[in-house]
């Protein structure tokens, strides 16, 4: 007799229901046991208790994801509707999709976080402008869904100004915790959004004393309720330190690491405090991504009694060739299209975020199966119970970091025991969710609901490796769906912009990822002929890095893949003397690679020069000469690429030609200037053979 899968047989019915309706025909529970007790014989099984007599554990605070880091949501902006407004729904709107509880955004500091630059509310010292980059935008539509979402706000760059020529964002503590809060409190004036959480700075050094400075000015602005998360690092030093200074201990609220491999440490655990895994998953979204996020979901609190979890990042909207691509809960990346995908870490996300909430409580009772994988159970206090089982394998679950220890899952029985207030639970609704085969795959699948009357309130669930079970008293789970999105299609391969927009709604041009620098559209005061609406390099300064920023200000846009192309672009150098600017074709790396990329690139310079180089550094030199160039003028740039074979042209004329150029064989399209100055482009166009 074959052992038929858990799923298979709640899919035909449940016995335990047959057993209630048909409790005369004693033989018929019996039958239905028989095939139990024969796979009871092959696949030992162990018992678990979930009972709150003894009290409950930790608050549950919510499983979230990031924005930001940097420019990870930047193409979901240009999506059409309705499709943007589905991708959201995904997200965020309760019993749909991930039905996210934390929305964890990045203040933008003008540098380079990861996959791009997002603009900061203060380029300078006397600037202040809430409206620029796209999180105010990305909080509100997901307050809109989901109006007890949680809010988190946490600098990874900074801007310039504030390191009075150090690259430090602690030269001035006072400085920093008023732009600081300049951020939290333009959110709620401006976009009526209070800020729930801050972090201190993403991955790198924290000062103590910025910390308590912090403190002083949020409760000096009224916004004590707004609580301190910190170090968005490892677990050491913080806790360390907040053991030995009380006055640290009291102002952060919540220890924050990142990609804690579900472990905790002894000092963090003395403290006291709330302990979140505050940035994991950062793993390609197919059944492996979905793997390791249905894995630490559980595992954060069975091992280090994390009681959050926020992933990086919330959606893959870049371009994949990115650093990290396809590293989001869902991919939209193709808002010249409208297509997107559904992917697997939406569904595994919605096992705990549709049956719990911020408020509910951990039981005591979780832990580790006999034979691999984990449970938890939690609930809110009036009688509700979920539990969540996962069994992913060590193969299939892996994240990007850090190292997974071997383990072993094979095929087992657990049978749970509801004790305490949960021994009266008559009825379970019970979710599934298999990844792997795709013959074998079920994603967030509602099966018949489990019957507890007549079993003295325990049940035995068969399991297999990489599955996921939700069991709980809620009834409001739901999968939400949609009509498919449309097909995906390559970037245009005409495409062009003359940035002529009176009152745009987003700062940046659509498509334009910039990767060092800040460019945003301007209207041109001086020029109220052809180029009174321009786009404009707004940064004059370098930022305090988080990244290895270049040294010139770029952004790519178009298809990696692009090897023959025309670029053409009106350009405007403001800096006399010393400034610069380019159009590139080519360009084969961005994010925090950006140093190295490689490509075509097409300079002239206000000093009456032109060059070409094979590198944004301008380290290799094809060419270089005489161009007659000045500053404050408008000159239209011209480059082709065709086969090996470069040209150049000015004003219509050409400049140089029939340079070699062997590598690199494709990339993306470029605009940007030789250092951190102001220039402006206009009427881009890009015509493309693949």
């Amino acid at each position: 007799m074959t052992c038929h899968t858990m799923a298979e047989r709640l899919i035909q019915a449940s016995w335990q229901r047959r057993a209630k309706a048909m409790t005369a025909a004693a033989g018929l529970a019996g039958q239905a046991a028989v095939p139990l007790l024969l796979c009871a014989l092959l696949a030992p099984s162990g018992a678990y208790v979930l009972d709150d007599s003894e009290g409950l554990g930790r608050e549950f605070d919510g499983i979230g994801a990031v924005s930001g880091g940097g420019a990870t949501s930047r193409l979901l902006v240009n999506y059409p509707e309705p499709y943007r407004s589905e991708i959201l729904d995904y997200l965020f709107k309760p019993n749909f999709g991930a039905s996210l509880h934390i929305l964890k955004v990045e203040i933008g500091g003008d540098g380079q976080t990861t996959d791009g630059t997002e603009p900061s509310h203060m380029h300078y010292a006397l600037d202040e402008n809430y409206f620029r980059g796209y999180e105010w935008w990305l909080m509100k539509e997901a307050k809109k869904r989901n109006p007890n979402i949680t809010l988190i706000g946490l600098p990874w760059s900074f801007p310039g100004w504030l390191g009075k020529g150090f690259n430090w964002p602690y030269v001035n503590l006072q400085l920093t915790a008023y732009y600081i809060v300049t951020w939290i409190v333009g959110s709620k004036h401006y976009h009526d959004l209070d800020i729930d959480y801050i972090g201190i700075w993403n991955e790198r050094a924290f000062d103590i004393n910025y910390i308590k400075v912090l403190r002083r000015m949020l409760n000096h602005q009224g916004l004590q309720h707004v609580k301190i998360i910190a170090s968005d690092n490892l677990w050491e030093p913080i806790s360390a330190s907040m053991l030995l200074d009380p006055e640290l201990l009291k102002v952060i609220d919540v220890i924050g690491a990142h990609y804690p491999g579900t472990l905790t440490v002894k000092d963090a655990r003395l403290t006291k405090k709330k302990l979140w895994s505050s940035e994991d998953f950062s793993t390609v979204n197919g059944d492996m991504g979905a793997g390791c996020w249905g894995r630490i979901l559980n595992q954060n609190y069975v091992n280090g009694y994390m009681t959050s979890t926020i992933a990086w990042n919330l959606v893959a909207s870049y371009y994949q060739q990115l650093p990290y691509g396809r590293c989001g809960l869902m991919t939209a990346q193709e808002p010249w299209s409208g297509h997107y995908v559904v992917e697997a870490p939406i569904w595994v996300s919605a096992h705990t975020t549709q049956f719990t909430q911020p408020g509910w409580y951990y039981l005591k009772t979780v832990g580790h199966l006999e034979r691999g994988g984990s449970y938890v159970a939690l609930t809110d206090g009036l009688g509700n119970l979920t539990v969540i089982v996962e069994t992913m394998s060590y193969k299939h679950s892996k994240c990007i970091r850090p190292l997974l220890p071997y383990f072993n899952v094979s095929h087992q029985f657990a049978t749970f025991d509801l004790k305490g207030s949960f021994s009266q639970i008559q009825e379970l609704q019970v979710w599934y969710t298999k990844l792997g085969k795709p013959s074998e795959r079920f994603l967030f699948k509602q099966l018949d609901s489990l019957w507890l009357l007549d079993s003295g309130g325990s049940f035995t669930l068969e399991l297999q490796e990489d599955e996921l079970f939700t069991l709980t008293t809620l009834t409001s789970g739901r999968k939400g769906s949609f009509p498919p999105p449309p097909k995906s299609q390559r970037f245009p391969s005409v495409y062009e912009d003359n940035f002529n927009i009176d009152y745009p709604f987003f700062s940046e041009a659509p498509n334009f990822a910039d990767q060092t620098g800040v460019f945003e559209y301007y209207v041109n005061m001086e020029d109220p002929g052809d180029h009174r609406f321009t786009l404009r390099q707004v940064l004059n300064q370098r930022p305090i890095t988080w990244a290895a920023d270049a040294f010139n200000t770029i952004s790519v846009i178009g298809d990696y893949s692009w090897s023959n192309l025309t670029i053409k672009c009106d350009v405007y150098i403001e800096t006399p003397e010393k400034g610069g600017v380019f159009i590139a074709g080519r360009v084969n790396k961005g994010g925090i690679l950006i140093r190295s990329a490689r490509g075509i690139f097409f300079w002239i310079f206000a000093n009456g020069t032109y060059r070409v180089t094979g590198d944004l550094a301008g380290w290799i030199i094809y060419s270089l000469g005489h161009a007659d160039v000045t500053a404050k003028k408008w000159y239209t740039l011209t480059l082709t690429l065709n086969g090996r074979f470069s040209s150049g042209k000015l004003n219509g004329k050409t400049l140089w030609k029939n340079i070699s150029v062997n590598f690199p064989e494709n990339g993306w399209a470029a605009i940007g200037t030789h250092s951190f100055e102001f220039a402006q482009f206009d009427n881009f166009h890009v015509e493309a053979s693949h």
